[in-house]
């Protein structure tokens, strides 16, 4: 069973008997959680540490695509597009229960667009080779309204047909959690990272605190690497006042509406947008997501607020492929995601041009950060980072075991029970199962990332907030006065996800 408390109760003894760590990984995302994965596949001994819930940030707000990157394909980037696809790939093959492939079709106007579009994604399906997911075809305007019957017919001369992949972002990143646990590592939510020690300029431990108890903790480490995400450079300057911010952090929002907006299986690509993006009508859990917008952002605040004009666009851009478009007041959540936009020039720029590759620095004292990617491309992102670590530490012979390791994937097993709301697949059993298997601690982290509640339907989400409270108490003995704060909060996040005051 996998218990915050159990595995607190492990960590707090090999604190006082200074045990070392191979490893000890900052920041339980999608690039944190692989890299701690993969050194553990490679038999070091690691540890997570992760200073709110796992997925938290922005690994829980995607599109929810596992995708090469049709953008990027228009901009001539093949290299990136071949190694996205690729690693695509491998998520289909390693978590086949949470990684399903996806038909989107792209509506077009003349044929001109049909075949511009047929030929680039033709090119799509050569770069992903043997690990390819479908083909790319033409489809004629009646087969585009057979299959999206909510399109608009206004200029629709046809369509293409090509093929992704979709997934459940924060769930993947509880069975990244189970998966290091499994191969012998630890993880540890809401224990922060609080400083360093040093011997000379050189790490050698992680200084953290269990934010519950305020308990505070020293483990010993032979390296340290960063990967918190648009956060990096907080820790960074943790380790040096003169480090250089290396992020310029942009926000993409996204809307959820009922099923009967857009009640087809294949989702809709709008290639070009008036702001020069994609955007993407998806479905996903029997709801219907809207997104993306790509705002640039002077902070990295942990609950980014969704402008007023960017719900607009959204929902503006939809109305015109969508023959009944949502308003706001179809809205039933609406949630935002930072992207760690690498900023190598040090200057501001349009975040559209700003690469979402990668990068892998290390500090004078060891620290090593990586930052920028995204979900598709988190497991050869770990992989490089833990080769650099191997190098670094003379640690021989120890190859990455991650490429065609199947991930502890299993979804939560439906439990017998009654939803305890109608717009929800959610029961008391399930809610237990989050907290005593999953290290859910927080009714945040039961509506928002164990169950996808709070982004499904904001006020559903806090319909059931007694419920989770009823649970919690019951199974952590948590105090009233530490559920009380929680219900405080999650009031808070509810009127975020929905459109008050947006």
């Amino acid at each position: 069973m996998l218990s915050r408390k159990k595995h607190l109760e492990v960590l707090k003894a090999r604190a006082h008997e200074e045990y070392e760590w191979d490893v000890i990984v900052i920041g339980g995302g999608a690039t944190g959680l692989g890299s701690a994965v993969d050194a553990a596949s490679r038999g070091l001994k690691v540890l997570l540490l992760e200073g709110h819930d796992f997925a938290k940030g922005t690994s829980s707000r995607a599109t929810k695509l596992a995708h090469g990157g049709v953008r990027y394909l228009a901009q001539g980037n093949f290299s990136l597009v071949r190694e996205a696809l690729e690693e695509r790939g491998r998520m289909l093959l390693n978590a086949p229960n949470l990684v399903k492939p996806l038909a989107f079709v792209i509506p077009v106007r003349n044929v001109f667009q049909k075949l511009f579009y047929w030929f680039g994604l033709k090119l799509y399906d050569l770069l992903a080779g043997k690990l390819g997911v479908g083909p790319t075809t033409l489809m004629k305007k009646n087969e585009v309204l057979r299959t999206v019957p909510t399109i608009s017919q206004h200029k629709l001369h046809g369509g293409v047909r090509y093929f992704d992949a979709q997934f459940d972002d924060a769930r993947l990143a509880i069975a990244l959690m189970k998966t290091l646990h499994k191969l012998g590592g630890m993880a540890i939510n809401y224990v922060p990272v609080t400083g360093f020690v040093k011997v000379g300029e050189k790490i050698t431990a992680v200084q953290a605190r269990d934010v519950f108890s305020g308990e505070c903790f020293t483990f010993r480490s032979k390296a340290v690497i960063n990967a918190t995400g648009v956060w990096v450079d907080e820790i960074r300057q943790m380790d040096s006042a003169e480090a250089k911010p290396m992020l310029s952090p942009s926000q993409g929002v996204h809307v959820v509406v009922d099923e009967h907006f857009y009640p087809a299986k294949e989702a809709l690509l709008v290639p070009k947008t008036s702001d020069g993006r994609v955007l993407f009508v998806v479905p996903w859990q029997g709801k219907t997501l809207i997104g993306t917008t790509d705002t640039p952002r002077a902070d990295a605040p942990w609950e980014p607020d969704a402008l007023p004009e960017e719900v607009d666009f959204i929902l503006n851009t939809a109305a015109l492929y969508l023959a009944k478009a949502p308003t706001r007041a179809d809205v039933r959540s609406v949630f935002v995601g930072l992207r760690p936009l690498v900023n190598a020039g040090g200057e501001k720029q349009n975040t559209k041009s700003i690469s979402r590759e990668h990068t892998v620095i290390t500090a004078a004292s060891g620290l090593v950060t990586i930052t920028g990617g995204k979900w598709t491309t988190y497991r050869s992102m770990a992989e490089e980072v833990v080769d650099l670590v191997c190098e670094q530490q003379g640690w021989l012979n120890k190859p990455t075991r991650t490429r065609h390791m199947r991930l502890e994937d299993d979804l939560p097993m439906r439990k017998p029970g009654s939803a305890i709301h109608e717009n929800l697949v959610l029961n008391e059993a399930e809610i237990a199962q989050a907290v005593l298997e999953e290290m859910a601690v927080t009714i945040e982290d039961v509506l928002a990332r164990r169950s996808r509640a709070l982004f499904l339907d904001s006020a559903a989400a806090l319909a059931c907030m007694n419920e989770v409270r009823f649970v919690l108490q019951n199974e952590l003995r948590l105090s009233d006065e530490e559920l009380d704060r929680q219900e405080d909060e999650f009031r808070k996040l509810v009127a975020q996800y929905s459109l008050a005051g947006v």
